[in-house]
């Protein structure tokens, strides 16, 4: 025990209540793990909640049916049940330990001691668990004082860590620019020396990553760090990481929310929608915004066009904040509806005339400042 103690209404859930009570009536022990304990420590809001118990996956499964719950075994193979619990799924994976890896994917054997289960986990702020209680459990002895200095540590060895799986050099990265206040000059040189790992990740793999790394409050520094190591060329080819100070600092002045797509566009780089496995629509986004903040359009026309979230991103990859003054322009473009439509062109003109027509009434409209009503628009 460390003495730390973790709060929080989620930790009254009646469906995580019910999984404790189920789990340990079977005679086993069973606790919080990882994020939600690391984030609840740390003062930031809990998202997925993950369990881990001492119990064998078929005897999770039996409990929780006994207890009247749906139990599924998502990921078998690698000792974790999802049970739903009062229509909340919680993950719930057996103490374990590594028996063979090659830097993708583990061969682990279940294990009945906390203290294994804590020796496979990447960093020793993520090696955290805790009780029914809230009453936190620090195996390594380091990661309440790791979190609560900023240090990102692995657990163990870092080169064995990252040998075991080369995504944790990604995963490095994505801590260390939401929990870390510097990198250790030891722990880059053993992922400067690592590199060729990466080369065997998959694009979901790597573009999982990044998305969270480049949601982080501010990933400036840490994409920086990305790039001095050699890591950034080898995932994102031709980015640009010195766009993203500039741009952080004008969201910061516009009260813009982060956001990975923008942050994507300000950075740029090769063959961005194979790199990172982006959705269709991820990638139409990319293509639209970085489209709209190369064009000339103003703030109205842009909201218009494009609604306001884009246009608000657009502006500020252009170099500069977005004044309140500017935001109300935006958000005047994306409310308003031209008055004509093609019927009121119509049967006079038709196909490529017609479209032409609406095109200059359209424009004259957006340079009016969206005010000439629909009779000021169709005279000649």
């Amino acid at each position: 025990m460390s003495g730390a103690r973790i709060t929080g209404d989620w930790l009254a859930a009646p469906g995580l209540i019910r999984l404790f009570d189920v789990i340990e009536a079977a005679g086993h022990r069973i606790y919080l793990v990882g994020g939600c304990v690391r984030d609840a420590l740390a003062g930031v809001p809990v998202g997925d909640v993950d369990l881990a118990t001492d119990a064998h996956p078929e005897r999770v499964m039996e409990a929780a049916e006994v207890g009247g719950m749906i139990a599924r075994p998502t990921g078998i193979d690698h000792g974790t049940v999802t049970v739903v619990a009062e229509g909340t799924p919680y993950e719930i994976t057996t103490f374990r330990r590594d028996v063979e890896t090659d830097g993708r994917r583990a061969v682990v054997a279940y294990a009945t001691d906390i203290g294994e289960d804590a020796e496979r986990r990447d960093f020793t702020m993520n090696a955290l668990y805790a009780d029914r209680t809230g009453a936190v459990i620090d195996p390594t002895g380091q990661g309440i004082k790791d979190l609560g200095a900023g240090h990102l540590r692995f657990v163990g060895d870092a080169g064995e860590r990252i040998r075991e799986d080369y995504l944790r050099i990604l995963r490095y990265f994505r801590f260390l620019a939401r929990f870390g206040n510097s990198a250790d000059p030891e722990t880059l040189a053993e992922i400067a020396a690592h590199l060729d790992g990466l080369d065997t990740l998959s694009a979901e793999r790597v573009g999982h990553e990044m998305r969270k790394l480049l949601g982080a409050p501010d990933p400036a520094p840490t994409v920086a760090t990305m790039a001095a190591t050699g890591v950034l060329l080898r995932i994102l080819p031709e980015a640009n990481p010195e766009a993203l100070a500039p741009l952080v600092h004008h969201e910061t002045l516009s009260d813009a929310a982060p956001d990975w797509r923008r942050r994507l566009a300000a950075m740029g780089g090769d063959a961005l929608e194979t790199r990172l496995r982006l959705s269709r629509a991820e990638a139409r986004h990319l293509t639209t915004l970085c489209a709209a903040a190369e064009s000339t359009q103003g703030p109205g026309e842009l909201g218009y066009r494009l609604g306001a979230d884009i246009a608000v991103d657009a502006l500020l990859l252009r170099g500069a904040p977005v004044a309140p003054k500017t935001r109300a322009a935006i958000e005047e473009g994306a409310a308003a509806n031209c008055p004509v439509t093609a019927q009121d062109l119509m049967p006079d003109l038709e196909g490529a005339a017609l479209g032409e027509r609406l095109r200059a009434i359209e424009t004259r409209w957006i340079a009016s400042g969206f005010t000439l009503d629909r009779t000021a628009l169709l005279e000649d």
